[in-house]
């Protein structure tokens, strides 16, 4: 009998500390990257409207998920009518359409461009605090360090120099969130050695003469659909670097500086592993 009586009162304490409790912020998305964050750690029903490109597979690491909400125009209005307690964005989101909404009493939270990892885990917290789920960003950010782990045993036994290459020969540099990438798990970027420090556009002679390993890509195929992705097919880098030199990593999963990054750093475990296992 003193059980029962011991987890009524439980039970009661608990609904009364639910009821007490202030009610979660509700949120609206407009920034692809913010996107990711709000589904990963906000509930369901705190999630107002997600960012104009959050159903783009090629750009949502999250796009299935995101079809279960509201797209937004990415114009203030739409944002206006919904009323969230805060409007999560980016400092490179349109700036006419953040400073209306603050002007009109929003509360719009502006996420930094992060170029490293203790960046990434820093912002993952931060927002886990504001939707009120910190455990989850704590779970999401011990997501990406297992994943770092396995990287970084997986380099240790295949010490690579990468060259990561873009559409019409862009470079990512040593000064970005790619770069971080490489360096934490051992591996390392070819672009300094062209001269390429923060990222931008390299010759074709430049990608050859930087000798590097392997290509970096975010896209595989043979077609050329556009002069832009001509440029990666040309056929001295083709000669050079093979389909069996480029390791692949979809754009979605290293865009944005957030829970995506332990898929990211996982299919670059498989590719080095790969790469391993045709060298022995």
């Amino acid at each position: 009998m003193r059980r029962v009586l011991v987890a009524i009162v439980v039970a009661t304490l608990s609904l009364v500390s639910r009821a007490d409790a202030a009610p979660l912020p509700r949120l609206v998305s407009i920034n692809v990257c913010a996107d990711q964050l709000l589904l990963t750690l906000a509930d369901p029903e705190q999630i107002l409207g997600v960012s104009p490109y959050a159903y783009d597979p090629r750009r949502s690491y999250l796009s299935e998920q995101a079809k279960a909400f509201r797209r937004m125009s990415g114009e203030a209005e739409d944002v206006m009518v919904l009323k969230p307690d805060f409007v999560v964005s980016t400092r490179y989101t349109r700036r006419a359409t953040r400073e209306l909404l603050k002007q009109q009493g929003f509360r719009v939270i502006e996420l930094d461009a992060v170029q490293t990892l203790d960046a990434v885990k820093a912002q993952i917290l931060k927002i886990g605090e504001l939707v009120g789920h910190p455990d989850r960003a704590v779970a999401a950010n011990a997501r990406i360090d297992a994943a770092v782990a396995r990287a970084k045993a997986a380099a240790l036994k295949t010490p690579l120099r990468v060259l990561p290459l873009e559409r019409r020969g862009w470079v990512s540099g040593g000064d970005s969130l790619l770069s971080s990438l490489l360096t934490t798990v051992g591996l390392t970027n070819a672009a300094g050695s062209i001269g390429i420090q923060r990222g931008g556009f390299a010759s074709l002679e430049a990608v050859v003469a930087s000798h590097a390993d392997y290509l970096l890509m975010s896209e595989d195929g043979e077609f050329a659909e556009d002069q832009g992705r001509a440029f990666v097919l040309h056929p001295a880098l083709e000669k050079l670097y093979p389909p069996s030199k480029r390791i692949t990593i979809p754009e979605r999963l290293t865009v944005c500086g957030g829970p995506s990054l332990a898929d990211a750093l996982d299919l670059l475990t498989e590719q080095i592993s790969r790469i391993e296992r045709s060298a022995n």
